[in-house]
């Protein structure tokens, strides 16, 4: 993991391999932002036009080198774009930051210290850089050979950003926790599935919750068949690798309120008997993305000292065909009790989330939020990086999705109409797990609410499209998993705590 330090040292003067200065677009040409005067001078008041000359306009996204001049002890100087230049009593917003740092990070791989002299208003802009700089120099390389490879950048630290700064040190602090276990959950994702199966997955999580004193219960095949969870078992029934139910349960007093976290946990979707096309199972390893996020936020909770109490279901299952899967035809009897019809063996997701949300309501939580790489159609409806935001309570629906934009993950509020609940109507069991076609995201989402505790404040997130990204890096988003949710759950809970959401 890369290192983070707070310097008070000047730009020009901290030894380090490069130093990054922002560079915003300006009306003519590119303005070097605040926090790299000492660089600026150090060429002459040049360095904007030396920029311009190599092409530099500033633009979000771009990344300039160029050697450093004498007066700078840093060898390069890395100038990255902000974008549109801030007002003079306007500060850079936090995702603009919280890209630029991630974009210089990965930039700068194989260096082993860099120093960021980006814009520093405030501790909430130390905490965003600090976030984009470790985020961005994430890397997964655990199954390649990297002898003679570049590593990510080794050390960041941010200048401007003072250590004895009670309120700097707390942002960054905040930073490297939530950011250390954004990219645990990185890992779980980009994890091959062979090796993550449900077991080890539990095992993972297991060992991490004891790391941080979160307790931990662990609920296998034959638990689960006792217990009659029946969604979890008839998903994970094709496959050699039996299916768990995890419970992580961070409490922080008797008296806060609690936030019940419940996560989708495939490890691997083949579909099961109605098996995916080529061309659609190759990145279903990541289909536990849900599961890694609200396991990530859980700890991170913890980590951070959150107060309020914060429990995470994960439902962990592979989906396979075999001789024992679950047929399109079968009735399931789940854990609450009702049966559903199993038209579609590929719709499961949420047929191990209802019964984990059904096990979460049971604790009558103050609120439940579930978290699901769970459908296709949320893709066709907000693309690959907007997830969707569906609940039983419209003032919580925009407080999940309001949250989500304040620290940088885009999301989008969704309805569930009641018209489309009559499509999984069934003339066998309860319900169906599968309904209209069209708008079938917001069909998975009324399934979901069928099993949610009466009376719970209730909210689903559809990751499907920003979970995995399969395209180049950008920003501090990488190729692969992505850790989406992760920080929306955790400012989640704060506001919780902070008695800002009821």
């Amino acid at each position: 993991m890369t290192a983070l330090t707070l310097s008070t040292a000047g730009a020009a003067t901290l030894r380090a391999d490069a130093v990054v200065v922002g560079v915003a677009k300006g009306d003519k040409g590119p303005v070097v932002a605040p926090g790299a005067e000492a660089v600026d001078k150090a060429f002459d008041g040049q360095l904007a036009a030396v920029l311009e000359t190599l092409g530099a306009t500033g633009a979000e996204g771009e990344v300039t080198k160029v050697p450093s001049p004498e007066g700078v002890k840093a060898a390069v100087v890395l100038a990255v774009g902000l974008g549109a230049v801030a007002l003079e009593d306007e500060a850079y917003g936090a995702e603009t930051l919280r890209r630029a740092a991630g974009n210089a990070a990965r930039a700068l791989s194989g260096t082993k210290k860099a120093a960021f002299a980006l814009p520093i208003e405030a501790s909430e802009d130390v905490e965003a850089i600090a976030e984009g700089a470790l985020l961005g120099a994430y890397a997964f390389t655990a199954y390649q050979d990297t002898k003679g490879a570049k590593g990510p950048l080794a050390e960041v630290a941010l200048l401007g950003a003072k250590p004895r700064d009670k309120a700097h040190k707390a942002a960054a602090e905040r930073a490297l926790a939530l950011t250390e276990e954004i990219n645990r959950a990185r890992d779980l994702v980009n994890t091959p599935p062979n090796d993550l199966t449900p077991e080890a997955f539990a095992a993972v999580a297991t060992a991490a919750a004891k790391e941080v004193g979160v307790k931990v219960q662990v609920l296998d095949d034959k638990a689960l068949a006792k217990g009659g969870f029946g969604g979890i078992l008839g998903v994970g029934q094709g496959s050699q690798n039996g299916p768990r139910l995890v419970k992580l349960s961070y409490t922080h007093s008797k008296d806060a309120k609690t936030l019940a976290l419940v996560g989708k946990g495939i490890t691997y979707d083949s579909g099961g008997i109605s098996l995916k096309p080529a061309g659609h199972n190759e990145t279903m390893k990541c289909d536990m993305a849900g599961a890694a996020a609200v396991f990530a936020a859980v700890i991170a909770a913890a980590r951070i000292g959150v107060e309020v109490n914060v429990t995470a279901w994960l439902a962990l299952a592979e989906n396979m065909p075999s001789g024992s899967a679950t047929r399109p035809g079968d009735v399931l009897r789940m854990y609450s009790g009702k049966t559903v019809e199993v038209l579609n063996t590929d719709a499961e997701g949420r047929l191990v989330l209802a019964d984990a949300l059904w096990k979460a309501s049971e604790e009558k939580p103050d609120a439940i939020v579930d978290v699901a790489t769970l459908t296709g159609a949320m893709m066709v409806a907000l693309g690959n990086r907007t997830f969707g935001v569906m609940a039983n309570d419209d003032a919580f629906r925009t407080a999940v999705h309001e949250i989500a934009e304040e620290v940088g993950e885009l999301s989008w509020p969704m309805p569930l109409p009641v018209e489309l609940r009559k499509g999984m109507d069934s003339p066998t069991a309860d319900i169906a797990n599968m309904g209209e076609r069209m708008g079938g995201g917001l069909v998975a989402g009324l399934f979901l609410k069928e099993f949610v505790g009466e009376g719970i404040t209730w909210a689903h997130l559809d990751i499907a499209g920003p979970a995995f990204h399969e395209g180049a890096p950008y920003g501090y988003t990488p190729k692969g998993g992505t850790g989406s949710s992760v920080r929306t759950l955790v400012k989640l809970a704060e506001r919780i705590a902070d008695g800002d959401l009821g």
